[in-house]
């Protein structure tokens, strides 16, 4: 982002993220942050004793080397851990173990709109307790059930430069976590925290000299909201102080979300005020060649190309690509009905039966998911109990669409009923009498019935007044209480007026 041409934005993310590990980072108390009794799972090595030793989480740590594969990381082949000394009330040993000099994984890469954001790197910490100030005392309450429980921290290069970008990253990366189901990355829930560090430089710097400005860290934004919104105040914030010919300030800052603004809270930090030091009670770790390999095969597709395919194999629209892929539920029950929809279209279309379905037959499918299903799956709070409406049950839908058995109102009624309570649509639809008429016989004599009571209309439209045709196609349909089929009523219309 420039201001005025005289600035450019230089913006780099830090992203802290829970993984879903049975076990905290160095013990075996569950890791259970969200736990509403405080103090329930903890043990003298979370909570600090004398004489508790700290012991990995195997499972943590291949959970950072599997997203850090994902994304392209060199990964290291020894990792240490280190002291990071800093007090805290709710950090019980005054120190934190993270890591300094060697991390799991280094140079990395996220694509964001074609771009490429790289990553400096990605490593393991532990995560400190939580403080609570009772309203009406003047005392802090401790709770340490989140002490000690893995966290992981990826940090990029200052390669972003708009707030929109950084929100685009955090979505983006999320997504990959989901994808890996490394973590639920919910924001709301603190289960990912995003931090900005954001300064401003001249225009036309040179790239070496990105690093250049004065660097201001926003902390904590726990909302792809906050993240703009913050990042967007901070550039104007320091623009005005540039533009007044004044400093500004490395500083920690955080997110005021009811005044949408960033609020001073410390000085910035540097590495040395930690006084790292390796961490005396854990080995180095060492990462074979072998679990790399094994964890780098086991990968499932990601974001990047499940979209490629969507595009590709079903010829979707940007749109739908964009919701089937950030809901993945959403995309494997519009795969699941595909597949049903392409066993159809081979067994009913014998001389194209090795080649896919039309692109607008997926489309159609795609259409009634991102929009009805999406609904449903979106409001009901038990998964179990989120749509009745099998894929199979809704393939089943768009081929009576398809075959011209319903029109388009009817199966909007019939898809409630099946989101409702499922069931087969063709049994739903003689229930309801929504059972498209295309038989000839049955619609001539209403045909026979409108042509006569407006001769009028059908003289015009002898005399080629084309729109005169809608209204004797939606007269036959209000005779037929809108059960007609009207690409049917269309050609017996158009037939008989020919004679």
């Amino acid at each position: 982002m420039q201001s005025e041409n005289k600035w450019q934005t230089v913006i780099g993310m830090e992203v802290h993220v829970q993984p879903k590990t049975r076990s905290k980072m160095f013990c075996r108390c569950t890791n259970d942050p969200f736990c509403k009794k405080p103090n329930i799972h903890i043990c003298p090595t979370c909570t600090a004793q004398p004489g508790a030793l700290p012991v990995p989480n195997e499972q943590a740590i291949e959970e950072v080397i599997r997203l850090g594969v994902a994304l392209g990381c060199k990964v290291a082949d020894y990792s240490c851990f280190a002291r990071k000394s800093y007090f805290y009330p709710d950090l019980p040993k005054g120190y934190q173990i993270s890591q300094y000099d060697n991390p799991f994984c280094r140079n990395g890469v996220l694509k964001i709109n074609g771009k490429e954001i790289k990553i400096h790197r990605i490593h393991l910490e532990e995560d400190a307790g939580k403080n609570f100030h009772p309203k009406g005392t003047d005392y802090t309450l401790v709770d340490l059930n989140r002490a000690g429980v893995p966290l992981i921290e990826l940090v990029t290069e200052p390669d972003i430069e708009t707030a929109e970008e950084a929100r685009r990253f955090c979505q983006e990366l999320q997504l990959v976590l989901r994808y890996l189901d490394i973590s639920d990355a919910d924001m709301e829930k603190g289960q990912m925290r995003c931090e900005a560090n954001i300064s401003l430089i001249p225009a036309n710097t040179r790239a070496v000299d990105k690093l250049s400005g004065t660097k201001v860290e926003v902390k904590n934004l726990n909302s792809f909201k906050a993240v703009e919104k913050s990042i967007e105040y901070e550039i104007r914030r320091q623009q005005r102080s540039l533009e007044k010919g004044e400093k500004v300030v490395a500083e920690t800052r955080g997110w005021n979300e009811g005044k949408l603004a960033t609020v001073s809270q410390r000085s910035k930090e540097e590495a040395s005020e930690y006084r790292y030091f390796p961490e005396p009670d854990i080995p180095p770790i060492f990462v074979t060649k072998e679990l790399v390999t094994s964890l780098r095969q086991q990968l499932p597709e990601l974001p990047k190309q499940f979209r490629f395919r969507l595009k590709k194999e079903y010829g979707l629209n940007p749109e739908s690509i964009e919701i089937l892929s950030v809901n993945k539920e959403l995309g494997n029950y519009f795969e699941q009905s595909a597949s049903e929809l392409q066993a159809w279209w081979k067994d009913t279309n014998i001389e194209t039966k090795d080649h896919p379905a039309p692109a607008k037959i997926y489309q159609l499918l795609a259409n009634y998911i991102v929009t009805e299903i999406k609904k449903c799956w979106i409001n009901t709070k038990n998964k179990a109990s989120r749509i009745k409406c099998t894929p199979e049950n809704l393939a089943e839908l768009i081929v009576m669409l398809r075959e011209n058995k319903i029109n388009s109102s009817a199966a909007q009624t019939i898809l409630a009923k099946m989101i409702s309570r499922g069931g087969d649509p063709s049994q739903i639809a003689k229930e309801l009498d929504l059972v498209q008429i295309s038989d000839t016989d049955v619609l001539e004599e209403s045909i026979e019935k409108v042509l006569a009571d407006h001769p009028a209309v059908v003289e015009a439209l002898k005399s080629g007044q084309e729109k005169t045709l809608q209204f004797l196609i939606g007269q036959v349909m209000k005779e037929t209480k809108g059960k007609a089929n009207p690409q049917v009523v269309t050609k017996i219309i158009q037939s008989k007026l020919k004679k």
